[in-house]
């Protein structure tokens, strides 16, 4: 049933680039460390950046277990199943790296997502996914479901701040600067966007 791939194009990036939605999976080395799955949305940011990359702006949000994990040890994965049409589910195991904003790279990284406004959401850093390893499995119990329209709650939140302001928020919050396990986190004040 599932196959292995040694790139992301044709059909298989096309199924990605369709899914509204996708997962990521990430944990710390400590063998009791908390395990992290954490759902991914909104049109527009996610990107497939070549053959084996892809790429998702990290928005502001009430913690940065992704972010400190990938600090610790760079392991990743990002999971997307069909929810309408055929059933499917793709994997794609590697090694990952937040760009924060002050990073020479984050201005050609972010030139990948065009079709998003970042600044409405709090961007945090862009997470740049190298894949190791690509799968697709059958999905057969995966039920459907319908996707309707992204919700509108984050930009209406995120909008109103600035750099100061989102500084600010993310320091009264417990796992945003360190992981719930005590990793380095998020670097506060947020560094200043390059672009």
């Amino acid at each position: 049933m599932g196959k292995t791939y040694e790139r992301i194009d044709g059909r298989l990036r096309t199924f990605i680039e369709e899914q509204p939605m996708f997962f990521t999976a990430t944990a710390p080395l400590s063998e009791d460390g908390t395990i992290n799955l954490s759902p991914k949305g909104l049109t527009g940011s996610f990107a497939v950046v070549d053959e084996r990359t892809v790429a998702y702006l990290d928005f502001a949000g009430s913690n940065a277990e992704t972010i400190a994990h990938l600090r610790e040890n760079g392991r990743i994965t990002l999971m997307w199943c069909a929810f309408q049409g055929p059933p499917n589910i793709v994997r794609v195991h590697g090694s990952g790296e937040p760009v924060f904003r002050d990073d020479p790279r984050f201005g050609e990284l972010l030139e990948h997502f065009p079709d998003i406004d970042p600044t409405r959401h709090g961007l945090r850093a862009i997470i740049v996914v190298t894949a190791d390893l690509i799968r697709d499995t059958c999905g057969y119990a995966v039920p459907f479901m319908s996707y309707d329209e992204d919700r509108d709650l984050h930009a209406k939140r995120f909008a109103r701040e600035d750099d100061a302001s989102l500084s600010a928020y993310f320091e009264k919050k417990d796992h945003i600067a360190h992981s719930i396990d005590g990793l380095p986190g998020l670097p506060l004040p947020l560094p200043p966007t390059t672009v």
